[in-house]
């Protein structure tokens, strides 16, 4: 017998149903801080674990205060609890940083940084978080970062 609809139709739900990527569909594991230094370590390359997190921590920091709400939230779920309180303690900025503009702010808080050196520490974190805590929780951050900030993760 040949099916009358196609596996290919759209299904016409009674009610609404979350996307797979909604979040409250994502089963993911809440990430290990050993895990996250581990990543942070081998994409910056770092010596030491405590250089990983001494980055880490500056820029998540940062970026806590240009993440609100929703994308926040869902960040702040998949990170470790340590890094998760860095993200969400953040007080909003009033003006959002261009890419450029977020990079030289982290230069500042690394003692002897230097653009080129905070650009490498800025995505040595934020490239590992995409992995780590799934492409939709980093696609709402990017939403709400002025363009440009996809470079660095």
């Amino acid at each position: 017998m040949i099916p009358t609809t196609s596996p290919y139709s759209a299904a016409t739900p009674s009610s609404p149903t979350p996307s797979p990527t909604h979040p409250r569909n994502d089963t993911r594991r809440r990430l290990t801080w050993d895990e996250l230094m581990d990543a942070v370590r081998d994409a910056g390359q770092y010596a030491t674990t405590a250089e990983a997190a001494r980055v880490t921590r500056i820029v998540l920091s940062a970026l806590g205060g240009h993440v609100t709400g929703e994308a926040r939230v869902d960040l702040a779920r998949h990170l470790p609890e340590e890094a998760a309180r860095l993200i969400s303690s953040q007080v909003p900025v009033t003006r959002p940083l261009t890419a450029a503009e977020f990079v030289d702010a982290v230069a500042t808080r690394i003692e002897g940084a230097t653009p080129a050196t905070a650009r490498w520490d800025v995505s040595s974190v934020l490239s590992t978080l995409p992995h780590m805590v799934g492409a939709p929780s980093v696609a709402r951050v990017l939403a709400q970062l002025p363009p440009g900030y996809a470079l660095l993760f």
